[in-house]
């Protein structure tokens, strides 16, 4: 699809320096309007090289005085409004911002229209604030007054830049409450495209053995250390390095599977220690610092394995072979559920977020209610039971609702509004 000529559109995006859902809806509505340039406050050039090679990158001013592979760029949160604000973009009469944060405090002409794709208000000043400063090592009581009082003065930014957008557009029901709640906006929701995994191939039959499942207790897994905070970091510097890729053929049969970026708030402690106990194989992909504390909890590495990164051409076959789906976290969205039901995989989901605008429970998953171990295996348990019930035909029409055609339909129509 090429751009309306009548419009000269640009698009803005927060920052550019690693693959994540947001990116990847980036990179339709790039294709969608491929001479519109990008607009960010820093990027890693590698990365844009590979996964945008045709694109025009405008950074702002920051990234003149950082380097990002050395630097913790959450020191330069300061100057990311300054940034926003800073972006001339005064000879083009449509801006689409994809805002993770702060991208959609751009200062325009009354001419220009802007339309603002919201991944979700900003999660670190609104309700993750709290999370925020416990992940960064602040005490509730005397210390880090600095960074309290930094985040005071960005929501006041962050909730008055609101008022700069036009129209407001939400990946989710969930963001759209959260919109509304924060900054006082209505918006329409447009679910992002998913389109990594396009597949036509039905899952294979699995006979899976219940017998470890509905031997273990609650009382299994109880363990005080356990029970402890799990803070939220709303951006993050790096992905760490991948110590291995594992061959698929070491892999066990019938496993379970997660695809997640490796960071705190993705509760991927959770599950490994619901599968250390539940003695079930389970395959996780994906990159992120915590990838060596997850290593260590690992009880039994024949049957819990850590890939790193697959590359997109084969991830597919992971999901065709595996038995099920895990999601361990909260997502405003969450694409990769719904990659595992374009092979007709059911999943299991945190009852919260995105999850609850596409799990059906006996139909496609089951939902487990709170981010524990014990609670999680007792939802492998009941995914087990319930196996048998679940469609691969019904599970794939979840994601068909999904589709890159569908989106973007909707978001040409909102443009010729």
């Amino acid at each position: 699809m090429s751009s309306n000529p009548l419009k000269k559109i640009a698009l803005v995006h927060d920052w550019l320096l690693g693959l994540g859902g947001a990116e990847r809806t980036l990179k339709v509505l790039h294709e969608m309007f491929p001479q519109a340039p990008i607009y960010t406050f820093f990027y890693n050039k590698k990365f844009t090289d590979k996964f945008l090679p045709n694109a025009q990158i405008r950074p702002s001013f920051i990234q003149k005085i950082c380097k990002l592979k050395t630097i913790n760029y959450k020191l330069f949160l300061p100057l990311l409004p300054i940034a926003a604000e800073s972006f001339d973009l005064s000879h083009f009469n449509l801006v689409i911002s994809s805002s993770i944060a702060f991208s959609k405090g751009l200062i325009l002409k009354p001419k220009t229209k802007h339309i603002c794709y919201c991944y979700s208000p900003t999660r670190f000043l609104w309700d993750w604030h709290q999370e925020y400063l416990l992940g960064n090592g602040v005490s509730k009581l005397n210390k880090g007054w600095g960074v309290k009082i930094l985040q005071h003065f960005l929501r006041i930014w962050d909730r008055q830049s609101a008022n700069r957008v036009d129209q407001f557009v939400a990946i989710s029901k969930t963001v759209q409450q959260r919109i509304k709640k924060y900054y006082g906006r209505d918006s329409i929701v447009i679910y992002p495209p998913v389109t990594r995994i396009e597949s036509s191939v039905l899952p294979r039959d699995i006979d899976f053995p219940s017998e470890k499942i509905n031997s273990l207790s609650a009382m299994d897994f109880v363990r005080s250390e356990e029970i402890i905070l799990r803070p939220n970091h709303a951006i993050h510097s790096r992905q760490c390095p991948l110590e291995y890729t594992a061959s698929k053929s070491d892999l066990i049969p019938n496993y379970y599977l997660i695809v997640s970026r490796l960071f705190p708030h993705k509760n991927i402690d959770i599950a490994i220690r619901a599968f250390n106990k539940l003695e079930l194989p389970l395959i996780i992909i994906g990159a992120g610092p915590e990838y060596g504390k997850l290593k260590k909890i690992i009880e039994n590495k024949n049957m819990i394995k850590l890939l790193g990164e697959v590359p997109d051409t084969e991830l597919g076959n992971y999901y065709a072979d595996t038995k099920a789906f895990i999601m361990p976290q909260e997502e405003d969205f969450g694409m990769t559920p719904l990659e595992a039901m374009a092979f007709g995989k059911p999943v299991l989901a945190l009852r919260k977020g995105g999850a609850l605008e596409y799990v059906l429970e006996g139909i496609n998953g089951e939902f487990f209610d709170d981010p524990h171990p014990a609670i999680l295996a007792d939802g492998v348990r009941r995914l087990n039971e319930n196996y048998k019930n679940y469609s691969p035909l019904v599970i794939k029409k979840t994601a068909e609702r999904f589709s890159r055609s569908r989106f973007e339909e909707e978001i040409k129509n909102i443009i010729s509004k």
